[in-house]
């Protein structure tokens, strides 16, 4: 069962992914249902679990303003939409999962995030991945420690770069 969750996981990061790229270029034939299940078909043979990808994908995409609220605050130097769009959409899918899901635990959770920032994200997503949902398990839990072993937070990389700040000429 656990293999076919993270395997749902893929395809619930691959729906979310169509669904925010789409829905930036204002595509107005956009059916988020009728993409996740283009993508459920693909694994149909494979996938026993329809309703864990149904359930987070639709919890996800019903709550994206709330979980960008959440992240905003833990990585300041990166606003929501200078996040990569894979790296956003993994952790919207953790941090739906830690706060609305109690039939996994949280350190599965954020193993399942990182794990799948290293197979989709760029080179620093998993730190990036892990540094953000070990900072939101430990303001929602209070606890000093979080469930996975704290990595260095590095900023993902981005198709679109962070600006830098400008700096005063030499005199």
């Amino acid at each position: 069962m656990a293999s076919n969750r993270h395997l749902g996981r893929i395809v619930v990061l691959q729906t979310l992914y169509e669904f925010d790229f789409r829905s930036e270029c204002e595509d107005k034939s956009l059916d988020l249902d009728e993409v996740m299940q283009r993508n459920v078909d693909r694994y149909s043979e494979t996938i026993d679990d329809k309703s864990f990808i149904d359930r987070l994908t639709k919890g996800v995409a019903g709550k994206s303003a709330e979980l960008d609220a959440v992240i905003g605050p833990i990585a300041p130097e990166w606003p929501i939409e200078q996040i990569a769009r894979v790296d956003r959409n993994i952790l919207r899918m953790a941090l739906w999962e830690l706060t609305y899901s109690d039939d996994v635990p949280p350190k599965v959770v954020i193993n399942e995030a990182v794990e799948l920032a290293k197979a989709f994200g760029g080179d620093n997503s998993s730190k990036f991945i892990n540094g953000v949902l070990g900072t939101a398990y430990r303001n929602m839990t209070g606890e000093s420690k979080p469930p996975a072993q704290p990595k260095e937070e590095t900023a993902p990389a981005e198709d679109d770069p962070k600006p830098k700040k400008a700096t005063k000429p030499k005199k």
